[in-house]
């Protein structure tokens, strides 16, 4: 009896279909694989497809396969796929090359992680592989180490019983590695904040006009009794570009919860705001805010932080003017040459700037302090991003995407630079899409890996912003994280 079993399980089984990087024969996530009637099926976050299709089982199956960054090898009539013949409980390995520098791990965020490894019986490496905290999509990703754990924090966050989900921030913990957590290049385990029925829960709700809450600029600084304490930047939205509030939150230990505790003005030209980078100098301890250049900071102390007459811009303006782009108060002196410092009260100028002052004259295309093109010369747009030091790289390394005319794209790049302010080396291309967005990409550094040779990023990838029609099933509007290796001589042309 129990022969007979084992047969009909295997008489059950789908037919696994494994795609794997042709160099390091890891499956890779979110390959698309789609047969002559249109029909697609998409690898999973271990490369598998379990496939099961009524009317397409033990016979061969042509099966066309492209992935974002990835190639496959066409035959005579230009078609890239190939045929399998399909079984149950049959096996395909399909190698798969990579033309990204950087490597796709899997998706963090989302339904269905590991959906087609879990329909084959396979064990997955996060303990929920299918739907934790009841979200099927989320944006844009902030983290912070607080307390011993990592703190993660999201955007909008959609679920499966409505298409509004929740619009207040959404939030997660998990453990590093050197506290017992996966390793990053197998995983994270994130453990949802979730709500009585079991959906991610607002993790700073306010009351008033409705509108999304966001959070960005996630800082710890101790409080006068010398405890720790978590902050971050809050904006109420009323629409993509405006806002009804703005102010800096803290986090409550007791609710889990960021509550408001300032509010200042929506045009406040200099606040904490991105991604943060903590560096200490001669001049002090300081929080550097990375948008992804750092070019904004402010002392790392709770009183500096809570005014915003204390951040500083590392810019060519005259000491408390703001960019005017009719009469712009540029910093020279008595030599004519532009003065780039630290500066109280004075926003940075960044590249849409730069180039506006070049064409009408009024900066000379050398005195850029943002100089980012890539290895053949031409022009580089950084629009969201992290920078931080490296110690491999000896360097502080930037991972960007691409600000490509008015519209953010699925291009993401690496630079270095030897100081925080530049100047950053030719910039180099790690990760493309094809009619994808791929944005607010952040590189997290408690994840580097062999000194920091290894580095460990995740991005939103949405069809928002793009020219695409159709979303990719599972994976739309949620993160994914890649892998860098430094030493890969591709990122250093110059050298």
């Amino acid at each position: 009896m129990l022969e007979l079993a084992l047969i009909a399980a295997v008489l059950a089984q789908p037919h696994r279909i494994t795609v794997r990087d042709a160099r390091t024969h890891r499956g890779v996530p979110m390959v698309e694989l789609t047969s002559v009637n249109s029909a697609t099926w998409i690898t999973d976050s271990a490369g598998v497809i379990a496939f099961d299709e009524p009317g397409l089982m033990d016979r061969s199956v042509y099966f066309t396969i492209r992935s974002h960054g990835y190639t496959f090898p066409k035959d005579g009539f230009g078609f890239a796929g190939r045929a399998i013949r399909t079984g149950r409980g049959g096996e395909t390995n399909i190698p798969i090359d990579r033309v990204n520098i950087a490597e796709r791990l899997y998706r963090i965020t989302g339904q269905g992680i590991y959906r087609d490894s879990v329909m084959l019986g396979d064990e997955s490496p996060i303990r929920e592989p299918l739907l934790a905290g009841g979200v099927l999509g989320q944006d844009s990703v902030q983290a912070a180490l607080y307390r011993g754990r990592v703190l993660w924090i999201w955007g909008d966050t959609n679920r499966a019983a409505y298409p509004l989900g929740n619009f207040s921030a959404s939030g997660a913990t998990s453990l590093l590695p050197s506290r017992g957590g996966l390793e990053p290049a197998v995983g994270i385990d994130l453990i949802y904040f979730v709500g009585e029925d079991g959906f991610s829960r607002p993790m700073c709700p306010i009351e008033g006009q409705p509108g999304p809450v966001w959070l960005d600029g996630l800082v710890t600084v101790p409080d006068a009794d010398g405890r720790e304490v978590l902050l971050c930047r809050f904006a109420r939205m009323k629409s993509l570009g405006e806002m009804h509030e703005m102010g800096i939150a803290r986090y409550n230990d007791e609710t889990d919860r960021f509550e408001p505790m300032k509010r200042v003005q929506t045009d406040t030209p200099l606040f904490m705001r991105g991604q943060p980078v903590r560096h200490t100098d001669e001049s002090g301890a300081y929080w550097y805010f990375a948008t992804p250049f750092a070019l904004l900071r402010c002392r790392a102390d709770l009183d500096s932080l809570l005014d915003p007459d204390r951040y500083e811009g590392f810019t060519c303006l005259k000491p408390g003017t703001h960019f005017d782009p009719e009469n712009p108060a540029l910093d020279r002196d008595p030599q004519g040459r532009l003065v780039y410092s630290w500066k109280p009260g004075t926003p940075p100028i960044f590249q849409k700037e730069q180039k506006d002052l070049i064409a009408r004259g009024l900066m000379k295309p050398e005195e850029a302090l943002i100089r980012l093109t890539d290895s053949q010369g031409n022009d580089v747009l950084a629009h969201a991003g992290s920078t931080h030091w490296n110690a491999h790289r000896r360097a502080w390394v930037m991972i960007f995407q691409e600000l490509w005319g008015t519209s953010l794209c699925g291009e993401t790049w690496y630079t270095e630079s030897p100081s925080l302010t530049g100047p950053w080396s030719p910039a180099v291309k790690v990760v493309t899409h094809d009619d994808y967005s791929f944005y607010n990409v952040a590189h997290h550094p408690f994840f580097d890996e062999d000194g920091g040779r290894v580095i460990y990023f995740q991005g939103t990838y949405t069809m928002a912003f793009s020219g695409t029609k159709v979303p990719t099933p599972r994976y739309d509007y949620n993160q994914i994280m890649y892998r860098l290796n430094l030493a890969d001589l591709r990122l250093h042309p110059d050298k």
